[in-house]
């Protein structure tokens, strides 16, 4: 298992920093593209919701990449998170087969 000390960045960020203000668009702009809300829009890019399957779909159209990409990056910061807040001292081990 990789471990990382740095948490990946929120997809929300890299969906303002290397789509939107790369194509000098605005949140509404982009909101109105994906017809989506504008408040779950930017919700998403200050890192208060995620990104759900369906706004990959929406994003990779718009933006000419694969919803795989939007997904990877949320489970991605999403895995990061998890491994954080669990203890695995606490995790009983089944690594035997019972006969």
């Amino acid at each position: 298992m990789l471990k990382r000390k740095l948490p990946p960045p929120h997809p929300g960020e890299i969906l303002k920093e290397m789509f939107i203000k790369e194509r000098n668009l605005t949140i509404t702009e982009v909101a109105k593209g994906l017809n989506v809300a504008r408040a779950n829009l930017s919700a998403v890019i200050n890192g208060h919701l995620g990104i759900s399957p369906e706004l990959a779909v929406k994003l990779s159209e718009a933006f000419g990449n694969t919803a795989q990409f939007w997904v990877n990056l949320q489970n991605n910061y999403e895995l990061w998170h998890a491994e954080q807040r669990v203890n695995r001292s606490l995790i009983h081990h089944f690594d035997r087969i019972s006969t």
